[in-house]
């Protein structure tokens, strides 16, 4: 019947571990085999690592230009307008409303503000006076 074995040892191994190097020049040879060995293979680790993640990163970015594109895409074929056309077309509405001077100066007693604010203002609703000062009183509420 065979021992009980103790738990630091594993089945498979060798009960002495590997032999001692007797003199100091053998123990300096074997570190330096032993450094060789390890870092040949880390180097070849981090190379395959490092293709990996260049593998992968050059993966993910194409991925993601397709949903880019496929998102859009799929935007235009609804009719959807993205946020920087969606900015523009207010700006070029904005700027088509013709505001009243009375309005403005109107804006500039009551609320005092300045005519470039108040103008702005009026723009912004359409050239109505009450529209403005109601969105003015309640954005400043």
């Amino acid at each position: 019947m065979a021992e009980p074995q103790p738990s630091s040892v594993q089945e498979g191994m060798d009960p002495e571990g590997p032999p001692a190097p007797a003199s100091a020049e053998d123990r300096k040879a074997a570190a330096a085999m032993s450094s060789l060995e390890t870092r040949g293979g880390d180097e070849e680790a981090e190379t395959k690592k490092s293709n990996n993640k260049q593998i992968d990163q050059e993966a993910l970015v194409k991925a993601i230009s397709r949903l880019e594109l496929a998102d859009k895409a799929a935007k235009v074929a609804a009719g959807e307008k993205s946020q920087g056309e969606k900015e523009k077309e207010e700006r070029e509405k904005r700027a088509k409303v013709k505001v009243d001077q009375a309005d403005v100066s109107l804006l500039v007693d009551e609320l005092d503000l300045n005519k470039v604010k108040a103008t702005e203002l009026l723009k912004a609703h359409e050239g109505d006076a009450v529209k403005a000062m109601k969105a003015f009183v309640r954005a400043s509420a």
